[in-house]
């Protein structure tokens, strides 16, 4: 089964994905991996999924909005790693389909 990474970084990283895996139909785990020069960033690995995929990656999509709504002072970066292509996308050009696509990866 497949993994998918989504990296955050910015003020909060840990909490932003505390909160991620906290939507309902996600499991996984997250990491804060060695900070350098004062960067925050946590590793967030979604290793299960239950439920529709289009449901959960419009969950995903709307946890980001209201991350950046409720921080708009701190800037924060999300980058979710394909399993399939490597490719990387962010989260904030990504589509829901873009999403869609990234989450039926962990269903194969």
């Amino acid at each position: 089964m497949a993994e998918i990474q989504i990296g955050i970084e910015g003020e909060g990283a840990p909490a932003a994905a505390e909160a991620l895996l906290g939507i309902p139909g996600i499991s996984g785990s997250y990491e804060v991996p060695t900070q350098k020069e004062g960067t925050l960033a946590a590793i967030a690995t979604i290793v299960g999924i239950v439920g529709g995929v289009v449901a959960l990656a419009e969950q995903i999509r709307k946890w980001y909005q209201e991350w950046q709504e409720s921080h708009p002072d701190k800037q924060f970066d999300v980058v979710i790693l394909d399993p399939d292509t490597g490719n990387r996308i962010f989260l904030a050009d990504a589509t829901i389909e873009e999403i869609t696509e990234i989450l039926k990866s962990l269903s194969k």
